[in-house]
């Protein structure tokens, strides 16, 4: 069977259209005090999911982002769930394949998990064995840069099978919870940095 080439999509914005789009999306970002737990200010992307032209200037930052990538990423490892959602649009733009990285009892074949801190707890991410070949570039996508332990285990996994991660991308940072630092040298790429 042939493949069939990604949608033609522009890969790199130009600076007054990333501004505008960056803009449209941070504008419908929301923020919910004392979910989940008090204390904590949640960042809501719901909103740019439900509104057509928010959605397509997220993807679009997102591959933007990247666009000095294209053709330098074998897969998109996205990471359960919100990273499923970016992870596959930009997987689709730059003919990428898509890997999802799931919490435990969720994918069918035999997998591969790393363990990872939480505040108070621990948590484990699971990917299947096979997903990943020993030489691939690979691009960790999800929504939100907190801590790093999310993105920093779906990266373990990646490097354990013998994956090379070229970068991580997020929709959301927030800076303060020290996560980049957390995923060392690893190049990191955020859209929106709170």
């Amino acid at each position: 069977m042939t493949a069939v080439p990604p949608l033609p999509l522009t890969l790199a914005l130009t600076a007054v259209a990333r501004e505008a789009a960056h803009r449209q999306v941070a504008g419908l970002v929301r923020s919910i005090p004392d979910f989940p737990a008090p204390g904590i200010l949640f960042r809501d992307i719901t909103p740019v999911l439900h509104d057509a032209a928010a959605l397509d200037a997220a993807v679009r930052l997102h591959i933007d982002r990247i666009a000095d990538l294209a053709g330098e990423v074998d897969r998109i490892v996205g990471i359960e769930s919100r990273g499923f959602l970016f992870g596959m649009a930009v997987a689709h733009a730059i003919g990428a394949g898509f890997v999802p990285v799931r919490k435990p009892g969720k994918l069918p074949a035999a997998t591969v998990h790393q363990t990872y801190a939480l505040e108070y707890g621990q948590d484990r991410l699971h990917m299947h064995a096979d997903a990943v070949a020993p030489g691939d570039r690979v691009l960790v996508v999800d929504d939100l840069l907190a801590t790093g332990g999310t993105a920093g285990a779906a990266a373990q996994l990646v490097e354990g099978l013998g994956g090379r991660v070229v970068a991580c991308l997020f929709l959301i940072e927030l800076a303060a919870l020290g996560g980049r630092a957390r995923l060392g040298s690893r190049r990191v790429e955020s859209i929106i940095v709170y």
